[in-house]
């Protein structure tokens, strides 16, 4: 991000996230590739870090962050691995969702415990048919005596190998499309809930990506944490700010990719010098260099508009596409300056490389954030902006 004033509450956190990532993320980021999550451990450690409250108010038990630092610790958290800091994201957003959205009842329930890392969170939107288009999920909630009954399946749920506390949306009245969606707080042991085997994907797979079915699950009236007409616009109030998470967590991993890969060609030598010495190579890393400064101040734009509290859809588009795109290009290339070193587990680059691709996926694909751009060209570039 670009630097500037913090409060002290927001440095703290900006200090525990860096001690985090050096010394807990970094060394084990490989292993939890293998291994397929973050081991519930690490969670609880980050916890005792304070990073699984990060936007959870001070009165409430959170660190209270501005958006801006917030932005800073996710930053630097993925500079060591995107995949196992995004879980601690997903669990950060619904442990705020929850602190912003839930009853007395849910708060007394799962904040603490969940601010605590004892029960980690996962968002349970998407389904196997169903992605950018939210409104169109089938999952059901049909409501009973008593509570609900909870009937469908869900995909590409992150935590989902081990989360246990689930953030289920579900359609109330089919008839009513998005105003018929609610979601529910219901914990992943209960009969009716089946956790589905985890995804093998090209990489990534620290983030414990899987799905869940439900059949026939009861659930009490209060586990409903937004009703029908307002879990829709609760779920879309957030996506702005996650997409502002993933710009600056691209900007976390292509900044340590070109560290990475300045450091290995100041080092390493061919025809009698340093690699860093051909133009060719300088060049190369030189627009590496430029496009991280360009994806750095969109993401900073769409986190001062959101911190001023100014529409910020079409910003925080542009600054997820800008920076999704140009970590893909410029983590590849900070990989072909340093040969196959680049390519080797020894150096992040390569699970860097294959979360870059992953984060122009989550919280909206590319194509996705062009209709949210597109729709503001008219009012940004039509007649009435020309002269004459």
């Amino acid at each position: 991000m670009r630097q500037r004033a913090m409060s002290s509450n927001d440095a703290a956190a900006l200090v525990a996230a860096q001690k985090f990532a050096a010394e807990v993320i970094a060394p084990n980021a490989e292993h939890w590739e293998t291994l397929g999550r973050v081991p519930y451990e690490v969670i609880e450690q980050a916890a005792n870090a304070g990073l699984c409250g990060l936007m959870v108010p001070r009165d409430l038990g959170g660190l209270g962050l501005s958006i801006h630092g917030t932005m800073a610790v996710v930053e630097t958290l993925a500079a060591a691995c995107m995949s196992s800091s995004f879980s601690l994201v997903v669990h950060n957003n619904l442990v705020a969702h929850i602190a912003r959205y839930g009853s007395p009842h849910l708060i007394e329930t799962y904040l603490a415990e969940m601010i605590s890392g004892r029960r980690v969170g996962a968002f349970l939107l998407t389904e196997p048919d169903v992605g950018s288009d939210v409104q169109a999920i089938t999952t059901r909630a049909k409501q009973v005596d008593g509570g609900w009954v909870i009937t469908g399946e869900k995909a590409w749920v992150s935590n989902a190998v081990f989360a246990d506390v689930l953030a289920v949306y579900a359609q109330t009245d089919p008839d009513a499309g998005a105003k018929g969606i609610a979601s529910f707080l219901i914990d992943a042991d209960i009969p009716g809930v089946k956790r589905e085997d985890r995804y093998k994907l090209m990489r990534g797979h620290a983030l414990g990506t899987g799905g869940f079915s439900f059949n026939a699950c009861k659930v009490g009236d209060e586990c409903l944490l937004l009703g029908p007409g307002e879990a829709f616009k609760g779920a879309m109030s957030g996506i702005n700010l996650a997409r502002i998470i993933v710009a600056a967590m691209c900007c976390g991993m292509l900044r340590e990719s070109l560290a990475h890969a300045v450091t290995y060609a100041e080092k390493r030598t061919a025809f009698g010098q340093p690699t860093l010495a051909f133009q060719g190579l300088q060049w190369m890393l030189a627009d590496v260099a430029t496009d991280l400064e360009a994806a750095k101040l969109l993401t900073a734009e769409a986190i001062e508009l959101m911190e001023a509290g100014n529409p910020v859809a079409v910003a925080a588009a542009h600054a997820k596409k800008f920076a999704t795109r140009v970590a893909f290009s410029g983590i590849s290339d900070c990989m072909q300056a340093m040969g196959a070193a680049g390519y080797a587990s020894d150096y992040p680059l390569a699970r860097h490389l294959a979360a870059a691709k992953m984060s122009q996926f989550v919280d909206g694909t590319t194509e996705i954030q062009n209709v949210a751009i597109s729709r503001s060209l008219r009012s940004e570039y039509g007649p009435s902006k020309l002269f004459g």
